[in-house]
């Protein structure tokens, strides 16, 4: 992300949308206030209700916070697998009691990332990770929660996990960037896949590819805000607002009318998180 690059302009409106995984905190947002503004940029844009998702305890606690102050904010709370060293007793005595809020719709983002190990200083190695995924299985499954995954460059043994100790009931798998093979995989299992502004990117072949074979019942879309944002703003500040831009580059992709793809991973949201259904959106739309 390019801080020198300005903000995207504000899209044509698309709604109904929710944008599945945000950062409302990495955003910018601090308190009640300026989650409110955020959140109305997005909904003059169409984004009805976002989720807004921890990384680490002091995300976490944030998140559950801002799903408190604004009706349309809902979170999701773990540790990140390269955070995963930091999953003592405290820590997950903590987490089941956030993840156990009603504002938290999901237990995430978890999983397993092995391209930062040995790149990035204290990231958790690749044993620690599969150590504290396999943790966040069980605290989903026990609280009957969605479980949100991350997963980079780790296909084999991120499903290979998931098979050994039993999916929870609904598993999503956010900004999905792996090939056909893995969405197909995937699907198989009846998981969901979320798609980010990666898909926009024009040299993404094979993620492209991927997002044309998820059947309509099991895709999602997200910001990932402030990170990857979509085409042709990539590496500008992105925001729950830019949604739109992600939505019809997608669309394009499916061969889908943009409002169709708009209703269709509304209605997936709402069922899979269990968003409420009155979310306002602009006039005329």
């Amino acid at each position: 992300m390019n801080s020198k690059r300005p903000a995207p302009d504000s899209p044509e409106p698309l709604a109904p949308l929710v944008d599945a995984h945000t950062h409302l905190d990495a955003c910018g947002a601090t308190d009640a206030d300026s989650v409110a503004v955020m959140v109305d940029r997005a909904a003059s844009a169409g984004v009805g209700a976002v989720v807004t998702v921890a990384d680490d305890l002091a995300a976490a606690r944030w998140a559950v916070q801002a799903a408190r102050w604004d009706p349309r904010v809902y979170a999701a709370v773990a540790l990140h697998p390269t955070r995963a060293d930091a999953l003592d007793d405290a820590a997950k005595a903590e987490l089941e009691r956030l993840a156990a809020d009603p504002r938290v719709v999901a237990v995430g983002e978890t999983g397993l990332d092995y391209y930062w190990p040995g790149k990035l200083e204290g990231c958790a190695d690749i044993e620690t990770q599969v150590e504290g995924f396999r943790w966040h299985i069980d605290l989903a499954k026990r609280l009957r929660k969605p479980l949100m995954i991350h997963n980079r460059e780790a296909d084999h043994d991120l499903l290979t996990v998931l098979l050994d100790e039993g999916a929870p009931s609904t598993v999503i798998f956010h900004c999905f960037s792996s090939d056909t093979n893995m969405a197909l995989s995937c699907v198989a299992e009846g998981y969901i896949l979320s798609f980010s502004g990666t898909v926009s990117f024009k040299n993404a072949h094979e993620l492209r590819e991927a997002a044309q074979v998820v059947p309509d019942d099991q895709i999602l879309v997200e910001t990932d805000a402030p990170y990857l944002t979509p085409h042709p703003f990539r590496g500008a500040p992105n925001e729950p607002y830019c949604l739109p831009y992600t939505v019809r580059a997608l669309a394009e992709l499916r061969e889908q009318d943009p409002f169709e793809l708009a209703e269709i991973t509304t209605a997936n949201a709402r069922r899979v998180y269990g968003i409420r259904s009155d979310m306002q959106y602009p006039q005329g739309d």
